[in-house]
């Protein structure tokens, strides 16, 4: 098990250098182009078969316990190790993330996006896949930092090279507003390694605070917040979002939406709430605040977009969506209960099949209609796809019910438990305050269905006329890779248990200090 984890997190990065090199002659097929996509769509294809070995191979019985663990001495004089391993909680999102990746590639081997060589996106997107995964089964906090900044040269090239209008723009400012936040959140976890003596997860979660002085506490999470809240990303601190979705591939929308944005609140998860306890019962209220202010903020800029004659940009849109969604992950662990943190985290996977799946849908509508403008899809003269292409617009709205939270889906159980969270908060938290949030966080979710439904109306809806050319409906290796997106959140919303019964022992214990 503990090579198999090794192999997750390193066999893109070895997939990556590969991807560099000549293909051998016989693997070459019709061009080299071909045979570097297929080569990303095999060793994305093999880590994510490692990743589901992994998951039929936990002992389910004990989630809660660190599993596949590795445990080796890096920089004796720091006590910094590469330790790695997983839980409940870290299992389901290095899943998603390989899931993801793989569902990426093979979009691309058939619809790679317009740009420089496929060479370099392969080997981008590996890189990418190698820093979230690790970051997700990293247990030192030197080690998490690095993993954690890995990830940004690849999402910037990404975006930069082979993104739409603005592009440049929108990559600068992704980058610059991640490198500062990161600048931040290294020097809090300096302050706590120093202060307690290690740089070890684990044993941090375990001493639950008790090394470290109240005011060190509020001092680190203050500074390692700062840096987890923009990744997150939380109101404020978002506006560095819409832009680069808007801008990014197809494909760098669905891996920013998707993994990216968990890698921050996964860090609230496994750092601020075991290690600095008394820090973030400090700031747990303003973060609260600022979690309902995103879900409301992040509501209103999609219903203004979804207005007729507002020039909204669909992809936009759904990116103002994930600003509201991840306000409910804030919000379940702002709560510092386990039934708020266990809604955070299955809202945190929701979130991320979902949006996923409305990013593909978007860059297929934009690739058929040449536009994401949603005045000129809507209407008579527009997409119609109903009329026009009615599987894609059937999956369209599919998608679009189960982000507003419609139950049965995989949406309504991570925000509706978030809310439960903040409606009985932990002790030592100001209840009406919470009740507060509470009304203000389930206002947000009749935003979210408002502006949805509008969306699918003005998308799906309208008269078909005829054209000149014909709208394709989804196309096979479409249908390969978004099919599995939306079973998966069908049985994530009908079979809850399927997450919560390995997240919820990991959060007691995590909450608990350590004990089971």
């Amino acid at each position: 098990m503990q090579f198999l984890l090794a192999f997750i997190v390193v066999g893109p990065l070895i997939g990556a250098v590969a991807a560099l090199l000549p293909a051998p002659p016989g693997l070459k097929g019709k061009s080299p182009d071909q045979a570097v996509l297929r080569h990303g769509v095999t060793v994305t294809g093999a880590v994510l078969a490692a990743a589901i070995v992994l998951a039929l191979g936990f002992d389910h019985d004990h989630p809660s316990t660190m599993q596949a663990t590795t445990d080796i001495s890096w920089i004796p004089a720091l006590d910094v190790r590469i330790h790695l391993g997983i839980d409940g909680i870290s299992l389901p999102l290095l899943v998603l993330t390989a899931l993801l990746t793989f569902l990426c590639a093979l979009y691309s081997y058939f619809k790679m996006p317009e740009g420089p060589s496929p060479k370099a996106f392969v080997a981008l997107v590996l890189v990418l896949e190698s820093g979230t995964l690790a970051t997700f089964a990293v247990l030192d906090l030197l080690l998490f930092f690095l993993a954690f900044e890995m990830v940004l040269i690849p999402m910037y090239f990404l975006i930069a090279r082979w993104g739409g209008a603005q592009k440049q723009a929108a990559a600068w400012k992704f980058i610059l507003y991640t490198l500062l936040g990161s600048v931040i959140m290294l020097l809090g976890l300096l302050l706590i390694g120093l202060k307690s003596g290690t740089f070890d997860m684990v044993a941090l979660a375990t001493d639950n605070g008790r090394g470290l002085t109240s005011s060190v506490q509020v001092i680190a999470v203050l500074a390692i917040g700062i840096g987890l809240a923009v990744k997150s990303p939380m109101w404020p601190l978002h506006s560095w979002l819409p832009d680069a979705h808007t801008a990014a591939p197809t494909v760098g929308s669905v891996l920013l939406a998707g993994v990216l944005l968990k890698m921050g609140t996964y860090g609230f998860v496994r750092i601020l709430l075991p290690i600095a306890p008394d820090g973030m019962q400090t700031f747990a209220p303003y973060l609260a605040a600022f979690a309902v202010v995103g879900i409301v903020y992040g509501s209103l800029a999609c219903l203004a977009l979804a207005r007729p004659g507002s020039k909204g940009d669909l992809k936009r849109l759904i990116a103002y969506s994930s600003v509201g969604h991840m306000g409910f992950v804030l919000l379940g662990i702002a709560s510092m209960t386990p039934t708020g943190v266990n809604g955070a985290l299955f809202a945190n996977i929701a979130h991320g099949l979902i949006t996923g799946l409305l990013f593909f849908l978007a860059g297929a509508v934009k690739d058929r209609y040449g536009t994401a403008d949603l005045d000129t899809l809507s209407g008579a003269t527009g997409a119609a796809l109903y009329g026009r292409a009615p599987r894609l617009g059937g999956l369209l709205a599919f998608a679009a019910v189960a982000s507003l939270g419609l139950p049965g889906l995989a949406g309504f159980w991570g925000e509706m438990l978030a809310l439960f969270g903040a409606f009985d908060p932990a002790d030592g938290l100001s209840r009406p305050a919470f009740l507060t949030f509470m009304s203000i966080g389930a206002f947000g979710t009749l935003l979210t269905a408002a502006y949805m439904l509008i969306v699918v109306r003005r998308v799906c809806m309208g008269e078909k006329r005829d054209e000149p050319h014909r709208i394709a409906d989804i196309q096979t290796y479409e249908f390969a890779a978004w099919t599995p997106l939306a079973a998966l959140t069908v049985l994530a919303g009908l079979w809850p248990a399927i997450l919560l019964g390995l997240t919820d022992p990991a959060v007691q214990k995590l909450l608990a200090g350590g004990k089971s």
